[in-house]
């Protein structure tokens, strides 16, 4: 007969054999009908004594002890809970923060491209007006820096060299983009720089040795043949906008993926990434912008755009600068955790809403075939971020 002493330590009961000995009463292991499940049914360790057959004798000829164990009637599954994989939650997490930048940075563009088209049709003076958007959000940051609302970056003169070739095809980029847009009207620029995608699988394959996948070719004939429906039928065709737009996407192509490497292994985030590209490109620009045009001109056509549309020109000039280092430091944000052929997709897209916008806001005529073109090299676009999925 045994006896089961309750103790106050729930898993590790004691029984007392029938020799007076204290035995541990040890908890199974889990329950292999439900993994899921710890069992907290108790193990009984007993002694019996073995008798040998005497002749006539009750008594034990001699005595062994032989162990047995078994299980106590009383048994409680405790849930043990299953943690949910943290691979999953950062991956949601991570599409969603990406979603948000996608979305801000496509909003903050179609306002930069609204108020840059207005300056530009009252102050035809694209390169001063690049330099501008360089300086404010060189300034902005500056500024952050200071008061410590953002973290000064640590660089090093390894930053910089690596910097620098980015810096160079992102002035490029931004001045073509603007003298385009000086030049056509926004849904054409925007039309003929929804071709990026064929810019930077050509650049990748040829420059880069990437290969891709035949449906990514393939996906890149209704782009450019869209694009180049849309140019020939666009009412408004100017070459130097058509050639302007071209540039910008070789420059911008080049960017991204010199980006993407100069951030590898930096501790630079993207927003600081962005800032000091500014810096720079702002340097590069200057000389070249004072050779082109000059205070002279610059200084004439500001009178001239006071004098026709008032104070608030001042208000466009400042939002058009703000809003362009807005966009393009949360497109670096984006940059950051992304690659070059997906920015790609994303700067793409976008267009749709700018393009839009801007038929919309300065009422441009748009002919069934031109928008057609539109449509085709954006469906182009739709293809090409499947294809490369």
């Amino acid at each position: 007969m045994i006896r089961t002493i309750t103790r106050p330590v729930p898993l590790a009961p004691l029984a007392v054999s029938d020799a007076g000995r204290l035995l541990p009463v040890l908890p199974s292991t889990l329950s292999m009908k439900n993994p899921g499940t710890l069992s907290l049914k108790p193990l009984h360790l007993t002694s019996l004594p073995v008798f040998g057959s005497g002749s006539g004798s009750d008594k034990p000829r001699s005595l062994s002890v032989r162990r047995r164990a078994y299980e106590a009637e009383r048994s409680e599954g405790v849930p043990v809970p299953v943690p949910e994989s943290e691979e999953v939650r950062s991956a949601s997490a991570q599409k969603v923060k990406i979603g948000i930048y996608f979305a801000t940075w496509w909003a903050l563009n179609v306002v930069f491209n609204i108020y840059n088209k207005k300056v530009l049709n009252a102050y035809p003076y694209p390169w001063l007006t690049s330099t501008l958007s360089l300086a404010a959000g060189s300034l902005m940051m500056l500024i952050s820096w200071a008061i410590r609302i953002a973290e000064p970056p640590k660089t090093d003169p390894d930053f910089w060299k690596a910097l620098l070739p980015v810096a160079v095809a992102h002035t490029i980029g931004h001045v073509a983009a603007t003298v385009s847009m000086s030049k056509v009207a926004v849904s054409f620029t925007h039309i003929i720089k929804s071709g990026e995608p064929a810019f930077s699988v050509l650049v990748s394959r040829f420059l880069l040795g990437e290969t891709f996948p035949v449906p990514v070719y393939l996906s890149l004939v209704p782009i450019i043949g869209g694009c180049a429906l849309a140019a020939v039928t666009e009412l408004n065709f100017n070459m130097i906008g058509f050639m302007g737009a071209m540039i910008s996407n070789l420059a911008f192509v080049f960017r991204n993926i010199f980006s993407k490497k100069g951030m590898k292994g930096k501790s630079v985030s993207g927003m600081n990434y962005y800032a000091c590209l500014s810096m720079l490109s702002l340097l590069i620009l200057t000389p070249f912008a004072f050779a082109v045009e000059g205070p002279q001109m610059w200084a004439a056509g500001w009178q001239k755009a006071l004098s026709e549309i008032g104070p608030q020109f001042i208000w466009w000039v400042a939002a058009q600068s703000v809003f362009y280092h807005l966009y393009n430091q949360v497109s670096y944000m984006s940059l950051d955790q992304i690659s070059p052929l997906t920015f790609s997709i994303g700067n793409t897209m976008k267009r749709i809403s700018v393009i839009v916008s801007s038929i919309i806001i300065f009422h441009t005529p748009v002919q069934p075939i031109n928008a057609l073109g539109a449509a085709i090299a954006i469906l182009g676009t739709f293809l090409y971020s499947q294809a490369k999925q």
